[in-house]
């Protein structure tokens, strides 16, 4: 039973070192964010029509949630020092946990048929993907994030031509699909640099909000170029087609049917697409610097206004949980393979979220989903887990061990 006096304690100890606040609300903007995105009344984006830029949470919010994902990840291995080769069995066998927690989660929404392009099935296979990537320090997890920017979407759409458009579930699963692997293991990267850079300090987000911004004027500047030249539509180059040339054509067939699909044009798509959820380098550098300086403005904002935020952040704590529930309403609500598009519905869900958030924190502490997440990673790592659900070497090494992205909390 829970004591009258942890209201109280939550309100005073809830978001305090080890425990980082911002990245919490941060979290919280991207579950949000992701919600409008799918159900609320959006517009596209027009830099003269103010009541248009609710659509800057499309793609971008997801974007964030990825980012924001690597920094978990990052804080869950170590923080700013890099996992000692002793722990790699270990911390290898609880991502491929969580990992397979989370993907199932994902199939398990996904065959409620709703209009929803669930991202947690990518997120399942990111958190495998990144494993070989654990022990690389931050400028050269700058490095990879930059070289699969600059050069994945440009050389995925020049092989998707010279192959004649490929199709298949993995291709669309893992390469062309809505959440192309490449770009989203960018933003990972990305924000694995992030956690390893003391995010806690201010002088990490300070610098932090200047590179993003610097990087959404550079993405979005090139995107300006590749539209105004008629380059970089809304596929970005990279999505697949119908497979080809069919039964019967060979080698005779390959020239006309290359030469049909202008692979150069493809290449120029890919580097210049800024559309979301295009893939290309434009917008993964603009969108991944907007969503760079959207965490880095929640980690300044976070000091000096704790109590505004608490509500929010108490919904970053537990964003699978949430996410979930905001899936699973839509089906409630309307109905399976229903689709509701209110802004009004979104207001609502937003509310439920952030106040249902905030009492079951108070009440019980971590989410649901995320317990289980926690205990699927101590399960498959073998772990030793204490009264409270905590694994004995998480919290020998990390008292602040974040799950599928946000960190425990043991009010």
């Amino acid at each position: 039973m829970t004591s009258p006096l942890a209201p109280t304690r939550w309100f005073r100890d809830f978001g305090r070192p080890p425990r980082i606040l911002g990245l919490d609300v941060a979290r919280a903007l991207a579950i949000l964010g992701m919600a409008a995105a799918h159900v609320g009344e959006l517009r596209p984006f027009a830099w003269g029509d103010p009541s248009t830029w609710t659509d800057l949470v499309n793609g971008r919010s997801s974007i964030l949630f990825a980012l924001l994902a690597g920094v978990s990840i990052a804080l869950m291995t170590g923080r700013s020092t890099l996992p000692a080769p002793e722990r790699m069995p270990t911390l290898r066998l609880n991502l491929v946990g969580r990992g397979a927690a989370i993907f199932l989660i994902g199939l398990a929404l996904e065959m409620l048929n709703t209009p929803i392009a669930v991202i947690l099935t990518l997120y399942g296979l990111l958190y495998v993907a990144v494993i070989p990537f654990l022990r690389w320090r931050a400028w050269q997890l700058l490095l990879a994030a930059g070289v699969l920017a600059l050069v994945a979407p440009a050389a995925l759409a020049l092989l998707s031509a010279l192959a004649l458009e490929p199709y298949g579930a993995g291709l669309g699963f893992a390469l062309y699909g809505v959440y192309p692997l490449t770009a989203w293991l960018a933003f990972v990267l990305g924000g694995l640099a992030l956690g390893r850079l003391h995010v806690e300090r201010l002088r990490t987000a300070v610098v932090a909000l200047a590179v993003g911004v610097l990087l959404a004027v550079i993405g979005y500047g090139l995107g300006a170029v590749g539209q105004a030249a008629g380059v970089g539509g809304d596929d970005g180059g990279i999505g697949s087609g119908d497979g080809g040339f069919g039964f019967g054509s060979g080698w005779d067939a390959y020239p006309a049917a290359l030469a049909g699909l202008d692979p150069l044009r493809s290449v120029l798509s890919a580097f210049f697409g800024v559309e979301p959820h295009s893939g290309g380098t434009a917008e993964i550098l603009g969108s991944g610097g907007f969503a760079l300086a959207v965490v880095a403005l929640c980690l300044l904002l976070s000091r000096p206004l704790r109590w505004v935020f608490l509500p929010l952040a108490a919904l970053g704590s537990m964003p699978l949980t949430a996410y979930t529930v905001h899936v699973v309403s839509i089906v409630v609500l309307v109905g399976p393979g229903g689709f509701v598009q209110s802004t009004a519905f979104w207001l609502l869900t937003a509310i439920a979220l952030v106040v249902a958030a905030t009492l079951w924190s108070i009440l019980f502490g971590r989410g649901p989903l995320e317990r289980l997440v926690g205990r699927a990673a101590q399960a498959m790592a073998s772990v030793p887990v204490d009264r409270r659900g905590a694994s004995a070497d998480t919290e020998r090494h990390d008292p602040a061990t974040p799950v599928i992205t946000g960190h425990r909390l043991d009010p």
